[in-house]
């Protein structure tokens, strides 16, 4: 049977990409050779959603989402993942508005959290996502702690996602400054990080990391393939 249409409602371009890619690469496995379900993307530009972010204005971020997704639904879409993290701070306005279901990035990685027996985890991401409820909201559903980094820490994470990650810059010094926070957030108690922001597993790979890593980006990407294969 043919494998349902994925939607992915991009917003920042590397992570987007990697998660396409890794949807192409999981579909092969788990398909066949040179197999994938059929993928269409949509992306308002990252200027037009940080304009919104910016300015607490979550309605409007809302709104590029539910616009992205009425595309995408148009192009024949059968449900639809976005991810981006931050974005999913307004899930909650999303999801009644959606002419279709959504997979949902934290409560992907909270499932996975649970399955692999993790209790504490660490939370790195942009500011809005290490500060902001979506996090904390989905772990605490899942029965799960969480801590972050201190604020300046926040600050310079925040930075070096938005001036290097997203435009596709991987330098050894903030590859060593994650390294130093995930091994404080270890310190803290924590079992494993996720790695909050699409962005972050390109810098920060699983091998590179003082705790066990949470990928966002993948797990979703995998999650997607695997509701892709269900039964109608």
């Amino acid at each position: 049977m043919r494998p349902r249409h994925i939607g992915v409602v991009a917003c920042s371009t590397e992570g987007a990409a990697l998660c396409y890619r890794t949807i192409s690469l999981v579909g092969g496995l788990r398909i066949g050779r040179h197999a994938h379900p059929e993928i269409s993307l949509h992306s308002h530009p990252l200027s037009e959603y940080m304009d919104f972010i910016r300015q607490d204005r979550w309605d409007g971020v809302a709104d590029l989402m539910l616009s992205s997704a009425e595309k995408l639904a148009r192009a024949g879409a059968e449900f639809l993942i976005c991810p981006d993290n931050t974005c999913h701070i307004a899930f909650p306005m999303v999801r009644p508005r959606s002419p279709l279901p959504w997979l949902h990035i934290g409560e992907v990685v909270a499932q996975e959290a649970r399955r692999r027996g993790y209790r504490r985890l660490g939370i790195t991401g942009t500011r809005y996502t290490m500060e902001g409820p979506m996090y904390p909201e989905v772990l605490a559903a899942a029965g799960l702690e969480h801590r972050t980094p201190g604020a300046a820490s926040r600050e310079r994470i925040d930075r070096i996602i938005f001036d290097e990650l997203v435009n596709g810059r991987f330098t050894q010094e903030s590859l060593r400054f994650f390294q130093d926070e995930i091994a404080g957030l270890r310190d803290a108690g924590c079992d494993a990080v996720v790695l909050g922001c699409t962005e972050i597993p390109l810098l920060v790979p699983p091998e590179a990391s003082p705790l066990p890593t949470l990928d966002s980006t993948r797990l979703l990407a995998e999650a997607a393939v695997e509701h892709a294969l269900l039964p109608r």
